[in-house]
């Protein structure tokens, strides 16, 4: 995992840094692998992948900041997952945080082999986004569209982490 240098970029881009989340760049899969590992079995992850240039993605964003304020905890964690080539993160993916301003863990994962990641994250994920993966435990639900207002996404999520909190010390302390 790899942090933007704030002293590599140019000047103009540091209001973008400033008053963004940190992006974390991610080389390869292996890298978001072990932070969802990190989340444990008893911590809900809800992991959105998207990227500046998809429409429906960037539609959907304000449904994730709302799940984010009213759920998030560390025992409920979102990440965003940008899908941007590395190639547009100063063009693209920093002013668009910028003008975002999330407050959630954002990763930018650069690894292009999405034929061997791809069906890691979920067995039924054909690789369109946006697409959002709830994680509890060993247990995964995903969702292959765009939530269509938050009442959707909260409806999806808390729904699956019901399911899995019937099973003992699986992210029991996820949904309230």
């Amino acid at each position: 995992m790899r942090k933007i240098n704030v002293s590599l970029l140019p000047i103009f881009l540091l209001p973008c840094l400033l008053h963004a989340q940190e992006l974390k760049v991610l080389d390869s899969f292996s890298e978001l692998e072990e932070r969802i590992s990190q989340s444990g079995s008893t911590k809900t992850l809800v992991i959105n992948f998207w990227a500046t240039w998809c429409a429906p993605c960037v539609e959907e964003l304000p449904c994730f900041d709302e799940l984010y304020r009213n759920h998030a905890d560390d025992d409920f964690q979102v990440i965003m997952v940008t899908l941007d080539f590395k190639s547009r993160i100063e063009s693209a993916v920093l002013p668009f945080l910028n003008k975002w301003a999330p407050k959630q863990e954002i990763v930018l994962l650069a690894d292009q082999d999405g034929d061997k990641w791809i069906p890691k994250v979920h067995q039924d994920w054909g690789g369109a986004i946006p697409a959002t993966v709830v994680v509890c435990g060993e247990q995964r639900a995903l969702a292959e569209k765009q939530f269509e207002s938050y009442v959707d996404l909260e409806s999806f999520v808390l729904d699956f982490v019901g399911k899995v909190q019937k099973t003992p010390k699986v992210c029991d302390k996820g949904a309230r």
